[in-house]
């Protein structure tokens, strides 16, 4: 496999596979090597029938970078994960060390699913969302494409998260946010919402 990205998460998803991967792609020119693994620009050419994974945080650029991609995309689980069976994980999407996904729960694609973090059961998460370290989503709680819910969050059950909403670090969300909200605090306000 061939990750795209040779910055900060680029370096989590190699300590996953990296095993199995001997190349990343990175359109930053000053990047040549990561722990003996070439780095070169993305070409359409180079290893072509290799799967990639786009290991990039920012789910906008993420998004960006799917689109110009032209290889066939893989799923990167790491072994201390646990995913349920009935759980379904889409192309692209990177389940990180620590991180539970619990029975029929549903992760988009190119999504990431961060360190020790925790979705319980029958969450849906869209595509393109980033999903921080040691966040716990509670049942049942629905998530839009784009979102990124940082670092220590919690989501009571049954709630519905809009898409591309930012979500800050340590909130508790306790009531639905609409698309493009960004939501901050115990319990988490809409501190801005943009159109």
């Amino acid at each position: 496999m061939i990750i795209f990205g040779a910055s900060g998460h680029g370096k989590v998803v190699f300590s996953i596979i990296e095993n199995e991967t001997d190349l990343f792609f990175d359109d930053n020119p000053k990047l040549k090597e990561f722990q003996k693994t070439r780095v070169d620009g993305y070409s359409t050419e180079v290893q072509k029938d290799e799967k990639i994974v786009i290991a990039i945080g920012d789910n906008r650029i993420r998004k960006k970078v799917v689109q110009k991609v032209k290889h066939d995309f893989g799923t990167v689980i790491a072994e201390s994960a646990q995913v349920a069976t009935s759980a379904k994980v889409g192309s692209g999407s990177q389940i990180i060390h620590g991180a539970i996904i619990q029975a029929s729960s549903k992760i988009g694609k190119h999504c990431i699913v961060n360190t020790g973090a925790s979705v319980d059961h029958d969450c849906t998460i869209g595509d393109y969302c980033h999903i921080a370290p040691q966040v716990t989503l509670c049942g049942d709680v629905s998530v839009g494409e784009g979102t990124i819910i940082g670092a220590g969050s919690t989501v009571i059950p049954g709630i519905t998260i809009g898409e591309w909403c930012k979500i800050g670090a340590g909130s508790v969300v306790t009531k639905n946010i609409p698309n493009g909200s960004i939501a901050v605090g115990n319990p988490a306000r809409i501190i801005r919402t943009n159109d």
